[in-house]
Parts: structure tokens; sequence; C-alpha cells
């Protein structure tokens, strides 16, 4: 079972999304815990997740959540923001495969032999130099 954390504000509008995610879930045969609370308690909840989804209104502490969620006794997990359209639109199915396609991604990577967190790097910046890109 995958455990996916949702994180806003203050955790109200994010529980309608919850719904829906759990709704796509049941219908794809997925078995997924899925919730949704404020970035304050986020701290509290991390060895028990697989996965971290920000809201786009706290998409400032993406940082932050990030060093956490490398800093766990369980080892690393990947993080990342909830596309604005999904979020607005409240598409729990949209959501869910990106979280399933983050933790895809991640697993694949740390099978290889990737280090967690510079994967994480990687993967939320693009360095260019003369053009070319270097990830």
């Amino acid at each position: 079972m995958k455990t996916i954390l949702l994180v806003c504000s203050a955790g109200m509008s994010t529980s309608l999304l919850v719904t829906k995610m759990e709704a796509a879930a049941k219908e794809q045969g997925v078995e997924a815990k899925i919730f949704a609370l404020p970035f304050s308690d986020a701290p509290r909840v991390l060895e028990e997740v697989d996965c971290i989804l920000l809201g786009p209104q706290v998409r400032f502490q993406k940082a932050a959540i990030e060093k956490l969620a490398a800093s766990r006794k369980a080892g690393a997990i990947p993080v990342d923001v909830i596309d604005m359209r999904d979020y607005g639109t409240m598409n729990g199915k949209a959501v869910l495969a990106t979280a399933l396609k983050l933790l895809g991604e991640y697993h694949k990577h740390k099978r290889e032999g990737i280090i967690p967190s510079l994967f994480l790097i990687l993967q939320s910046i693009k360095i260019t130099f003369k053009g070319y890109y270097l990830v």
C-alpha cells in the first residue's frame, strides 16, 4: 500500500482532492492511503508516508519539505508540487497519476543506485551551460 501525503495551508481545500484521489485509486485498483495535513503538521508524519505532494499555495515550502524528507530515518522520499490546473479542477485522477509516477521514478532510480537526495534535486531543476542541458 502506498501512503501519499498532501500538504496545504490549512488542510481544508485539499481534503476534497483527497476524496477524489481515493475514488480514482479505488477505480484503478490501487491500494493507497491518502491524507492531507497543513504544512505545520507534516513533519510529525514523515516516517509514515511514501510520497509528499504540496498544494500550489505552499509551493514556496518545497525546499523545506525536501530537506525534511531527505533526513527521514527510513530514507528519503519524493516531494513535488501539485499542478495548479489539476488542483484547481480537483482532478483526483491526474494528481494520483502524478504521485504514482513520482513514486515509480523515485524507486526505479533508487534501485539503480542514484543517491535519492541528488535525484530529488536534479528532478526539480534544470541547469543550462551555453544552451546545453546538463540534466
